[in-house]
């Protein structure tokens, strides 16, 4: 029974009935030329029910027993029930779009069973466009955002005409297959794997006191740092339900390029822009925004150049000024550019041990979201987890059906009550917004806010020009 690193752990005790801490995406494929979606649907399942010889990553699961064991080490099933995992259903008519993301916020609250794989693949048919739409959800113990998009990459194809559609849990598709764990009840074994378990911990942990030096001292000489712990409390900062709330839309990547061009920014710094201004505007109309600027919390993945990203967790963690007390979108956008850019010199500056200390203990305070009275009593970490999760820059096909959005969907918890996570694909940025139902009234207003938010920015390019 392997080893369970902190940054896996910490997503298995942070969650609790109310609290799922699956990651998900909903992707939708046009089908061929002269394929219908009724055949692209029965294609699919077929092949990913005949798909039974499955990868590890889909076979792991916390260890026996789950309340004792199940945070500290991974355990992996022999066997995997695919009629469990994998699911068909047909969306009622008229089968809209608003009909497919009520389909994902019913199903994408609902908690995955810790007695399995913590996996499921949802595919979905009955949309009036004629398209095929896949809802997928796995524990974030299991894998980050940029290894969820790995794995959809692997099973797909950028020529249109190849017809060697997979699924993702074929072993052909691991170039490098690790070792098999062996299970092994022997007394020396599990010395040996408490002793090299408790080892890396030991390592994790001591990349926290040296980053937290240097970020004392980066703090002193630069004023555009933000700090844990900083953030006003809002309206998404309370605690919350179990339900959840999913809206999505995409927006042209060659459209976001001409304005992180124009003004000479990153197309990171336009993702955040939108962001701070369709917030600013969704906390006016709740009569709700602070008088200081939201915090956002932003992922950042610490996979190394050239590994295979495809599963597991190396994330950390910085803090943005999202300014959206500032009604000008030219000084909202200065600042938020300026902090993040203090934030990621931060990283830049720490060895990856000492990032992912970093980052844990950023990330820290949602591990006691769940005790009573914390998030009610305790200042807000942050206000809102915005994550930008870079994806293929070209078109992507499973056996010659055009992959046409990837939005995914994330984790809502208490004291984090609405989080956006984007996703990219071909020429496609695609908004992915999870919100905790009860919580966040009319989240898919925020995207009207998003394109109202790009406009802005496009007016300062035409302005800079």
């Amino acid at each position: 029974m392997p080893y369970m690193p902190i940054t896996e752990s910490m997503f298995l005790l942070a969650e609790s009935r109310e609290h799922p801490m699956h990651v998900g995406g909903l992707q939708l494929f046009e089908p061929a030329e002269g394929s219908s979606a009724e055949e692209l649907g029965e294609q699919m399942f077929e092949t990913l029910q005949a798909q039974t010889d499955v990868y590890r990553l889909f076979r792991k699961r916390p260890a026996s027993p789950v309340a004792l064991m199940g945070t500290v080490r991974w355990t992996y099933d022999k066997e995997i029930d695919l009629e469990y995992h994998v699911r068909r259903t047909v969306l009622p008519r008229p089968g809209r779009i608003r009909e497919l993301l009520k389909y994902v916020s019913a199903n994408h609250g609902a908690l995955l069973d810790r007695y399995r794989p913590m996996w499921e693949v949802h595919l979905i048919e009955g949309l009036a466009d004629g398209r095929v739409a896949m809802y997928t959800k796995i524990h974030h113990s299991l894998v980050d955002g940029v290894s969820a998009l790995k794995l959809l990459e692997k099973t797909l194809d950028t020529d249109p005409e190849a017809r060697n559609g997979r699924a993702p849990w074929d072993p052909a598709l691991f170039a490098r297959k690790p070792k098999e764990p062996v299970e092994d009840s022997g007394s020396q074994h599990v010395v040996g794997q408490v002793l090299s378990g408790g080892a890396k911990i030991a390592g994790e942990l001591a990349g926290l006191a040296p980053a937290g030096a240097r970020l004392g001292l980066r703090a002193v000489r630069d004023r555009n740092l933000i700090l844990p712990m900083q953030a006003p409390r809002t309206m998404f900062n309370v605690p919350i339900g179990g339900a959840r709330r999913f809206a999505a839309d995409q927006w042209s990547a060659t459209r976001l390029r001409e304005v992180a061009a124009g003004l000479d920014i990153t197309i990171n710094d336009v993702v955040m822009a939108m962001c701070a201004g369709a917030l600013r505007s969704y906390l006016i109309d709740q009569n709700e925004l602070p008088e200081q600027p939201l915090i956002a919390m932003m992922p950042v993945s610490m996979h190394a150049a050239g590994s295979d990203t495809s599963e597991g967790n190396a994330v950390t963690a910085i803090l943005a000024n999202l300014a959206t007390d500032q009604p000008d979108p030219e000084r909202r956008l200065a600042t938020l550019v300026e902090s993040t850019r203090s934030s990621k010199n931060v990283i830049r500056d720490l060895s990856p041990l000492m990032a992912l200390g970093y980052g844990a203990a950023v990330m820290a305070p949602l591990a006691f979201s769940t005790v009573p009275g914390f998030v009610r009593y305790t200042p807000p970490p942050f206000n809102i987890i915005i994550s930008n999760v870079p994806g293929p820059k070209q078109d992507l096909y499973w056996n010659g059906a055009r992959l046409d959005g990837v939005y995914p969907a994330s984790i809502a918890m208490d004291g984090q009550a609405l989080n956006i996570t984007v996703a990219s694909n071909g020429d496609n940025i695609n908004f992915g917004l999870t919100g905790a139902r009860a919580t966040i009234p009319s989240l898919q207003r925020l995207l009207t806010h998003l394109d109202t938010a790009l406009e802005e920015l496009e007016k300062l390019c035409d302005i800079a020009r």
